[in-house]
């Protein structure tokens, strides 16, 4: 059987197949929603991208030890393309994936996977409790106290950001704008 391209349907059924932890789920539709806005951005294939985006820690919870690499083999047996296979390993260059990120999608996702993570923490922190009010400068505080959200790692953000040419402030605000897009889904709408 060829290699087809998945859709949101089948990136959700096969997440959720792996995945069943509300957090990481979460995290899952963060991801997807970023990838998408910054698809739009760049005029590339927003579905495409917003998948890649979704189903990125497929692996994550069932084989912790095997992240980014278990699933290569678990996307090449539901014969997912090549260059999503890809895409998804490279967000885990240098730290469980030999794969570097060398297109714009892989870029962005290996750039935004952690950032995602200090806005989010950030957003929770705010008495709104809400993506709806974190504004750059507050994520830009919080970068700089290493005990908050200390398993973000900001230099991996830092070289995401360098490989995008893309300015720091750019790119928080590009992603505080797509979490607000889905706020509710992923429990940052808060008590605005």
């Amino acid at each position: 059987m060829t290699n087809t391209r998945p859709d949101r349907q089948q990136a959700l059924e096969l997440l959720k197949k792996y995945v069943k932890s509300e957090s990481l789920l979460r995290h899952a539709y963060t991801v997807e929603a970023v990838m998408r806005h910054f698809a739009g951005l760049f005029g590339e294939d927003e579905e495409k991208w917003g998948v890649i985006g979704l189903v990125h820690d497929l692996d994550y919870e069932m084989y912790p030890d095997q992240h980014c690499q278990k699933v290569k083999e678990i996307l090449q047996a539901e014969n997912w393309p090549q260059d999503y296979i890809r895409a998804i390993q490279s967000h885990g260059w240098k730290i469980c994936s030999d794969v570097e990120p060398v297109e714009k999608m892989e870029k962005v996702l290996y750039t935004i996977d952690e950032l995602t993570g200090l806005i989010n923490a950030t957003a929770l922190m705010r008495p709104s409790k809400s993506i709806l009010d974190t504004e750059v400068k507050s994520v830009k505080k919080k970068w700089k106290q290493k005990g908050f959200a200390a398993g973000v790692n900001r230099e991996i953000i830092e070289e995401g950001i360098e490989m995008l040419g893309m300015e720091r402030d750019e790119v928080i605000a590009q992603t505080i704008n797509a979490m607000r897009k889905v706020a509710e889904e992923i429990g940052l709408k808060g008590e605005l």
